[in-house]
């Protein structure tokens, strides 16, 4: 394993402020035989005890000199625009974030033969037919998946190594905006009523998960894509009922609806999901079951 290597690795984490940014950062601080930077577009990091660099990604030169100063070994990209319906609005700029974003990345990592692991989604399927495995057709029916999906493309024509994980509904840890969980906890726990929709099938993702699935590709140098996802397939309805449970939260004001119901201004895809087979088989991935996952959120959070 390369963490034994005499010298030590070089690891730049792109979007370290955002959620799974945050979390391969408090990964990665805590081993001396790596050096690691993290960039985002804030003037500050949220996080402490690493060195970091403010960095507008979409600004060609300004990555490009990020990464050819640190000279990295592994890049992990986190860095996106993540909403889904902005991007229906602001078109160009989740394009140049996205997808330029990405191929200036590309670019500089050529130069020095860096490794890039790129972060990508379940949104570039259609929702027709899920839960898809890494050799199923793209068909995204929005525009955020579509700039996901011309992300990938772009580090398959940019003749730099990557390895490409998508993934699908985050939730875990982090300090700079509340996840999917805390928001149901706190908002139930407020007593505000919550509408959650029954028709949209995934398999949510522990960051935790994902950031060890980051970790064994730089362990095994494995490249191309890997799907990373959850333990269990479950509309967003029954993930919210798992979260009642287990923070005993009051279940008569998580009220099920259908998507459609949301008037939201980007298509969702609903039957979704990812099959991990190629990534339990080639990483050893194992995800935590969403049980196992919430407990660690509750004991680190003191949720």
């Amino acid at each position: 394993m390369f963490m034994n290597d005499l010298v030590k690795k070089r690891i730049l984490v792109t979007g370290a402020n955002g959620m799974l940014g945050q979390r391969a950062i408090h990964f990665y601080k805590k081993n001396n035989n790596l050096i690691v930077l993290g960039t985002s577009v804030e003037e500050e990091p949220v996080f402490s005890g690493i060195d970091y660099v403010s960095c507008d990604m979409a600004i060609r030169d300004k990555i490009k000199k990020v990464v050819s100063d640190f000279c990295p070994d592994f890049i992990i990209n986190t860095a996106a625009f993540t909403n889904v319906d902005l991007s229906e609005k602001e078109r160009e700029t989740a394009w140049k974030i996205n997808v330029k974003g990405v191929e200036y990345l590309a670019e500089a990592a050529r130069a020095i033969d860096a490794h890039i692991i790129h972060i990508s989604s379940d949104y570039i399927f259609d929702g027709t037919s899920g839960p898809y495995s890494e050799s199923d057709k793209p068909n995204p029916i929005g525009y955020y998946g579509r700039t996901k999906l011309a992300s990938e493309n772009a580090l398959k024509i940019s003749g730099a190594i990557y390895t490409i994980l998508r993934t699908n509904v985050l939730y875990g840890i982090a300090d700079s905006r509340p996840d999917f969980v805390r928001w149901v906890v706190k908002s139930v726990r407020d007593g505000k009523q919550i509408n959650i929709v029954t028709d949209q099938i995934n398999n949510p993702t522990f960051i935790d998960d994902l950031v060890q699935a980051i970790n064994k590709v730089i362990e095994f140098r494995r490249k191309g894509i890997y799907h990373i996802g959850g333990q269990e397939f479950l509309s967003r309805f029954e993930f919210c009922e798992i979260i009642a449970e287990i923070f005993d939260l009051n279940k008569d004001l998580i009220k099920p609806i259908l998507t459609e119901q949301l008037n939201q201004q980007a298509k969702r895809p609903l039957k979704s999901g990812l099959l991990t087979l190629k990534s339990e088989t080639e990483l050893g991935y194992k995800a935590h079951t969403i049980g196992e996952a919430l407990a660690v959120m509750q004991r680190e959070l003191n949720l």
